[in-house]
């Protein structure tokens, strides 16, 4: 059986278990659809990609490690939702209930957790960059497993489905697990720090291709990380979108990943942070604006008006008027503070066009013209022919 058969095979049984743990955990949980449906997109977006990554490449271990991560998030998901529906009393019990629980609580977090750290130490060619680094990757592996068998020793209820750990430890050993516990948990964070400080090593060290690919994947976690700072920092005021944007943007690394390793070239990903950067600014200053001008016109129109249509309908219309100007504005103070050359590089072209006005003196032309296209362009060589002469720079 050739790489491919086995990477569509793999897909095949991941995306089986779409329907199953997303549909069990909303019998056993209805209010929990967008924990159901986000699963399953993270689900599908790692099987998927990478089964077309491993067959593609089958010798890069990036496509493989997505692969793992989808059929393990789907067993997963799909047992802690089977222990979850086991306990109710309308559906339950379910024989086994209990300890298929426990194996999916456990093991969702070598799975989800693992895989991540592994990936952020092998992207994108799927290698380490030295022996010291897969030390440290070993190193970030065995805390992970550390706090899986922690958590699947540990008394108390199931923290994903809710059933009393069948499997929990007791005596010494629980203090033994309660000790562990209060190692492997801060240890997490220096566990990722470490892999991001691998990748930050490998973006330095990469030129052209690589370091595209490593853009893509950054801008998705950079997306995951705000989301969840977000949600985790103001969730009175922010509510609940934070976190669902988080999880949709989890959805979304592996198919960054798969972007950034076989059509890069089709997505300019400067482009794509360039436009996210300005239209995520553009909306949380006319966001402002509108709430902040239907308080003001409420206070002020509230002795001649009943109710707040007419606050409303100004706000809009203020808003309506304000996007074009400031979008403009955004873009200029996007494009000069985290797009110089770009920025530099429009100047150039104005002043250029602004003093072709007055230049007739086709020699003089020729020569601004090669001189604006080094400064902005930076090629190797440029030249430019005319008819019966060359002009060079």
């Amino acid at each position: 059986m050739t790489a491919s058969h086995v990477a569509w095979s793999l897909c095949a049984v991941a995306l089986l278990l779409v329907p199953t743990g997303p549909v069990l955990l909303l019998f056993a949980q209805p209010n929990a659809l967008y924990y159901s449906l986000s699963m399953g997109a993270v689900q599908v977006s790692t099987a998927v990609v990478g089964a077309v990554v491993a067959s593609r490449l089958p010798r890069n271990a990036v496509g493989w490690i997505l692969l793992t991560m989808g059929a393990g998030l789907g067993l997963s998901v799909t047992a802690s939702a089977y222990g979850t529906l086991g306990i109710s009393t309308e559906r339950g019990p379910l024989p086994a209930d209990d300890l298929v629980a426990w194996a999916g609580n456990w093991t969702f977090i070598p799975v989800v957790f693992g895989g991540v750290l592994i990936l952020l130490y092998v992207f994108p060619d799927g290698r380490f960059l030295s022996a010291t680094w897969r030390r440290l990757a070993q190193l970030s592996a065995a805390i992970v497993l550390c706090a899986a068998t922690v958590d699947a020793l540990q008394p108390g209820d199931l923290e994903a489905s809710n059933v009393e750990n069948p499997l929990a430890a007791t005596g010494w050993l629980a203090d033994l697990v309660a000790a562990a516990q209060g190692v492997t948990d801060p240890a997490a964070i220096p566990a990722f720090g470490l892999a991001a400080a691998g990748l930050v090593v490998r973006f330095k060290r990469s030129r052209d291709i690589e370091r595209q690919q490593i853009k893509w994947i950054s801008f998705a976690l950079a997306l995951v990380a705000v989301g969840l700072g977000v949600s985790a920092g103001a969730p009175l005021i922010a509510g609940d979108l934070p976190f669902l944007l988080a999880l949709v943007a989890l959805a979304a690394v592996p198919v960054a990943i798969g972007v950034a390793m076989l059509r890069y070239r089709l997505y300019d990903i400067d482009v794509v942070i360039n436009r996210t950067l300005v239209y995520a600014v553009l909306t949380a200053t006319l966001g402002t604006v509108y709430l902040g001008s239907v308080l003001m016109l409420q206070l002020v129109l509230n002795r001649f008006t009943q109710g707040s249509s007419l606050a409303i309908a100004v706000s809009t219309l203020t808003v309506a008027a304000l996007f074009r100007p400031a979008r403009a504005r955004i873009q200029e103070a996007v494009d000069r503070r985290f797009f110089r050359s770009k920025y530099d590089a429009g100047q150039t072209l104005d002043r250029f066009a602004t003093h072709m006005r007055d230049q007739v003196d086709l020699a003089d032309i020729g020569s601004d013209l090669l001189s604006v296209v080094t400064e902005t362009v930076q090629p190797r060589h440029a030249s430019l022919w005319l008819r019966g002469r060359e002009v060079q720079p």
